[in-house]
């Protein structure tokens, strides 16, 4: 019977990603449902930690939005990325890759694929390199972004197996951003030069490339007065979080009965730097409510409560047979769960979606602490199906044709960047692990 359950779960999966955007959440949400109705299964944990993590983080990046700190950072980014075009391919992750680490959120990335599709245009290099991995590099951010939900998460799973917070960081930052830009090395050699493209070339031919406009002639937007002070607020905030983690962590272990708790520490703090952003900043809080970022927000927030919720009702109902087929097969190959969870992050859309519905199980399985956090960048394997946003953006600013989808939909310029990322990032995180816990 648990396979037919896995076949329902699978098949409200793909039509979640079919619907796209929120419809992801709404179609877990229905397979619960059915789950619960149809086969007599007790509905699983709600991920209610996860959600409560990303409502906050967003409600303060979405108030720095309104106060013009987005656009602020948006400008640094482009300095950055127009101070030496020709290292386009290595400058886009590595901005993308500080912006998530920073914000918590890989939307982010959004902001700078225009600016990074230009540059590329302009220097003759192919745009689908810079803007594969650069959107590559937001995803895998996620799980070392110090208030990112899939890595509080993580985290106080692994507490209880002596791990904690600032180990998993000290593992995961420097695992993942050097992969990236080992990575980046490699997808500057993909696909041919641009000027070799016959897809640019006939697109060029037929009036459907824009050149790029003198960016010296360009109007700088005006930003509002406070743009500045959001995001010092916003950079406080999160320095703060990371100090008050390690603080109370059993590594440091300066605050030894913490009145607060890491996850409330993380959303307390990120509501008072909305609510300083909002005083200091003098803005309008119902502009809020209409940010970009609240939006997305918001709706990631819908798609981890319906998948994650799917994803534990049958993983809690399941979890006997679970051990019985995968807990001998991972104590003798550990890295198989990277692979696991490559393949389930695929289909759930969510680091922190994939994360919730799969770590636990996976350290009650018995699973190290080592192949745990080693395995744990596999969680960002949002870019194997081209539907994700930041994939879709990336397609529809790069007006050369390069970066496209392929006849085969999965032969697409984000692929290869992608494996080869999350391959470093895991073999890294098993060579890095073991010297710091």
């Amino acid at each position: 019977m648990w396979i037919v359950e896995l076949i329902v779960v699978l098949l409200f999966i793909f039509l979640g990603a079919r619907l796209g955007s929120i419809g992801i959440g709404f179609a877990g949400g229905l397979g619960v449902l059915v789950l619960a109705l149809v086969f007599g299964l007790k509905p699983g944990t709600i991920p209610i930690d996860v959600i409560l993590i990303i409502m906050s983080v967003i409600a303060a990046i979405a108030t720095m939005q309104v106060a013009g700190g987005l656009d602020y950072l948006v400008q640094l980014a482009e300095r950055v990325l127009r101070s030496n075009p020709k290292y386009i391919t290595f400058l886009a992750p590595l901005v993308t890759y500080t912006m998530t680490i920073f914000a918590g959120s890989g939307l982010t990335a959004f902001s700078t694929l225009p600016v990074i599709a230009e540059v590329a245009k302009r220097e003759g290099i192919r745009p689908s390199r810079p803007l594969s991995i650069a959107t590559v590099a937001s995803q895998i951010a996620i799980t070392a972004s110090p208030i990112s939900a899939a890595v509080v998460f993580f985290a106080a799973a692994l507490e209880p197996l002596g791990v904690d917070y600032v180990k998993l960081l000290l593992i995961c930052i420097p695992s993942s951003f050097t992969a990236v830009m080992l990575a980046a090395v490699v997808t500057n050699f993909l696909g041919k030069d641009l000027k070799d493209d016959p897809v640019y070339q006939d697109r060029l031919a037929r009036g459907l490339v824009a050149m790029p406009a003198d960016h010296e002639k360009q109007q700088r937007q005006e930003l509002p007065p406070g743009a500045k002070t959001s995001v010092l607020i916003f950079l406080i905030a999160i320095i703060a979080v990371v100090c008050y983690a390690m603080a109370i962590s059993s590594t440091v272990g300066l605050i030894k009965d913490p009145v607060l708790k890491r996850d409330a520490a993380i959303m307390t703090f990120m509501l008072a730097a909305a609510a300083a952003i909002a005083l200091f900043c003098k803005i309008d809080c119902n502009k809020v409510l209409n940010a970009a970022t609240f939006k997305s927000g918001m709706s990631a927030c819908v798609c981890v409560l319906g998948v994650a919720w799917l994803g534990t009702t049958f993983v809690s109902a399941h979890l006997e047979e679970i051990n019985v087929f995968a807990g001998s097969l991972l104590e003798t190959r550990p890295w198989l769960l990277a692979v696991v969870l490559f393949f389930a992050s695929m289909l759930l859309y969510s680091q922190a979606a994939t994360t919730k519905a799969l770590m636990p199980a996976a350290i009650s399985l018995g699973i190290s602490p080592v192949a745990a956090i080693a395995a744990f960048a596999a969680v960002s394997a949002l870019f194997v199906l081209p539907t994700y946003p930041t994939l879709l953006a990336a397609i529809e600013f790069d007006d050369t044709g390069s970066t496209r989808i392929g006849k085969y939909v999965f032969n697409h310029p984000f692929l290869i960047p992608g494996v080869l990322t999350i391959s470093l990032a895991v073999a890294f995180g098993f060579l890095l692990a073991p010297l710091i816990i």
